[in-house]
């Protein structure tokens, strides 16, 4: 006994000195908050380090009374209870009204005034805004527009799934990578527009103090005005679904040249791939870029080996759609067919609409892949520009 309450002594203290000084872990985001980098994040850290500093002083004030009056009133010092019944007068009304108004006080002037000024200023999304971004939810991934250039396309994670089954060493932003990040610049406000295909998804970023919810059918709004270049990871947080912890949001800030550069770029990349749609392609090229177009967006439900997770995601081995006709014989869309289900979707089913999200590149190759992989030996193909006739 006497042993062991030196050792346990000493732990506890090695315990501590761990805590207290290691810097590093003090400033972790584990212990602390990251760094805010736009004024709603710094609002809403400063708001709450003063209203932890409130509530503090608050919780030890009103505990003091209660220890103190468990102390000063106990019946080992032969205290007695007062007994009365009924109101006892001013000195009642004074210990119900006085940390009545206290609180009062608090709430509004203290903590109300600072957090109503905060809000008005988040909702705040038109007032000299420089440009707009449109997010778009989806299972599992983020459309993201920029409507005054034009620009769209799709992010989506890049975590290799050996990492996520446990079969490699995990990296260093695990589930928190994509192919096609966001990019904004330094110092302008970004009016961005918040809406959803499927299910209730939330675009957050915690760098920004923004986090609000995609919700299909309705248009919602939010701002960031990023002060700082760098790389800021966040991801959907709402549960919207099998693979909610695979849709992160990353997002790139950069000087407004860099930016200006960038569009310049993407548009050009954009163009090009709207110009493949036009030529005629091999089956060998169409069968490269549907597996990578189909490992991208459809494994994540169909599974990589086309077996599906039926019911909710039907295997595409052996399916009777991936296998029927591919066009009516003369060349018109048929009702229900593969290439429908894939450009329109299916109503009431996790199967969206891919017309809208792919080029015409895109839904030729994974077609073409999809009737030429996992068994399925269909032999025929279809061209993007036979996609383009059918838009």
């Amino acid at each position: 006994m006497s042993q062991t309450a030196p050792r346990l002594q000493a732990r506890l203290l090695a315990a501590l000195g761990l805590v207290f000084a290691s810097g590093s872990a003090l400033a972790d985001f584990t212990w602390n908050f990251p760094k805010p980098v736009t004024p709603i994040g710094r609002d809403t850290l400063s708001m709450h380090n003063q209203f932890m500093i409130i509530i503090t002083v608050l919780f030890v004030v009103v505990f003091a009374i209660m220890v103190y009056s468990m102390i000063a009133h106990r019946k080992s010092i032969g205290a007695e209870p007062a007994r009365f019944s009924g109101p006892r007068g001013a000195l009642q009304w004074f210990w119900v009204l006085v940390p009545f108004a206290i609180l009062l006080f608090i709430d509004f002037v203290l903590m109300g005034i600072p957090a109503f000024h905060a809000v008005i200023d988040m909702e705040d999304t038109r007032t000299k805004a420089d440009m707009v971004l449109k997010v778009t939810g989806m299972q599992w991934k983020w459309q993201y527009e920029y409507p005054d250039s034009g620009i769209k396309y799709i992010s989506t994670l890049t975590t290799p799934r050996e990492q996520i089954e446990g079969k490699e060493a995990k990296g260093e932003h695990y589930l928190l990578e994509v192919d096609n990040p966001v990019v904004l610049p330094v110092g302008k406000k970004v009016r961005i527009l918040l809406t959803s295909t499927d299910v209730i998804h939330t675009w957050w970023v915690p760098q920004f103090g923004v986090k609000r919810d995609a919700i299909p059918g309705f248009l919602r709004e939010t701002w960031v005005r990023i002060e700082e270049p760098g790389i800021y990871r966040g991801q959907c947080a709402e549960l919207c679904g099998k693979d909610h912890g695979f849709m992160p949001v990353v997002v790139k800030a950069v000087p407004e040249a860099e930016y200006v550069a960038w569009v310049d770029k993407k548009k050009t990349e954009l163009a090009a791939a709207a110009a493949s749609g036009d030529r005629t392609w091999t089956r060998d090229e169409l069968m490269a870029h549907g597996k990578e177009t189909y490992d991208k967006i459809c494994a994540a439900c169909h599974q990589a080996t086309g077996q599906g997770l039926p019911p909710a995601f039907p295997a595409l081995a052996g399916s009777k759609i991936v296998n029927g006709p591919l066009l009516s014989p003369d060349g018109k869309l048929i009702p229900d067919s593969h290439v429908d289900r894939v450009m329109n979707g299916k109503a009431g089913t996790a199967m969206q609409a891919f017309k809208t999200t792919l080029s015409d590149a895109d839904l030729a190759a994974v077609i073409t892949y999809e009737r030429n992989s996992f068994g399925n030996t269909k032999g025929d193909m279809i061209q993007p520009a036979q996609i383009k006739a059918l838009r």
